[in-house]
């Protein structure tokens, strides 16, 4: 009988941490997926309405990667209110060559929120403007903090905006973002003027209404929506893909299923076999990113199998490096 690795959530913050390794490291498992031998399922899910939560379930095989790894991934949006973060789970690594179960990743999200950050980071490498300075984030929650600290990993930053729904933590965010980003952090008193003074825009939310409109788009803008990952969650005015020299996705089948694509082939505004390209196909060289300065680009992630084997592999190998864990027969 093997050994299995049991890492905890302390271990694994002692030893992976969201910097530009990571954000090579999950462009190259977006490569991976581009060059077609990467098996990916579709995501489970599991939707709770009852008690505002939901469960998703992600994997992917990739091919010469010593394991792949199972993700489960609750996020119960009522937590915050109790005390409880929204998002927890776990992944769990099995060998490659034998199915055996080799290590168990009791994270509570925390790779899940580095890995999503990193893809955000992945975005905005290949096509926020090159000389993007002012940017701005919707949401002030952990993730918006973590695609921002992302961002700054590939441009650089002078100013950034915020909006929430809740001014007091839209504010709590600007204070600690400014003191820990070394940059000007300014409250936005609306979505709106937020958009139309950045060059990069940020989505971390989980709206089921729209939050940013195609009017308020301008030349030379990138948006990444992130938070859309779920059939009744919309971050983006419809309209507003159509208006995108260059729409971008994790997954095509994804987005179709549950990202903004999805909600604008819904409005009608979108047609099915509308053509976006796929982030992977930018890393791997098979496609462009940004190439003009005045072009609209848009990214829509909405979280990869192959990411979280990606960052699995990557979190055991420090690991074990560390001499973190605790092994089990």
């Amino acid at each position: 009988m093997s050994e299995i690795l049991l890492l905890t959530e302390s271990e694994l913050r002692q030893c992976v941490s969201l910097d530009k390794t990571l954000i090579d490291i999950i462009e190259q498992a977006f490569a991976r997926l581009a060059q077609g031998e990467v098996i990916m399922p579709p995501v489970l899910s599991m939707d709770l309405p009852q008690v505002n939560g939901e469960v998703d379930i992600k994997t992917a095989y990739i091919p010469d990667v010593d394991s792949f790894t199972i993700k489960i991934s609750p996020g119960f949006f009522d937590n915050p209110s109790k005390g409880l973060p929204s998002l927890n789970g776990l992944m769990v690594s099995l060998a490659s060559d034998t199915g055996l179960v080799q290590s168990v990743l009791l994270d509570n999200g925390y790779l899940t929120d580095l890995r999503t950050a990193a893809a955000g980071g992945v975005a905005a490498r290949h096509l926020a403007p090159a000389d993007a300075r002012v940017a701005g984030i919707v949401g002030a929650g952990l993730q918006a903090r973590l695609q921002a600290k992302a961002l700054l990993l590939e441009r650089d930053i002078r100013t950034l905006y915020v909006w929430a729904r809740n001014p007091d933590q839209a504010a709590a965010y600007a204070q600690e973002q400014s003191s820990q980003l070394g940059i000007d952090v300014i409250v936005s008193p609306d979505i709106q003027n937020l958009v139309e003074q950045s060059q990069v825009v940020i989505t971390t939310t989980p709206a089921r209404e729209a939050l940013i409109r195609a009017d308020w788009l301008h030349p030379g803008l990138h948006i990444t929506a992130m938070g859309s990952d779920a059939p009744d969650k919309c971050e983006l005015e419809p309209t507003v893909l159509t208006l995108a020299d260059q729409l971008v996705v994790d997954r095509i089948s994804q987005s179709q299923e549950r990202g903004e694509m999805r909600a604008a082939i819904a409005a009608g505004v979108l047609q099915p076999e509308a053509h976006a390209d796929e982030l992977g196909e930018l890393c791997l060289g098979k496609k462009s990113g940004r190439h003009n300065n005045d072009h609209i680009t848009i990214c829509d992630l909405t979280g990869t199998g192959v990411q979280d084997t990606a960052i699995a592999d990557h979190a055991t190998r420090l690991a074990t490096v560390h001499q973190l864990g605790t092994q089990v027969s």
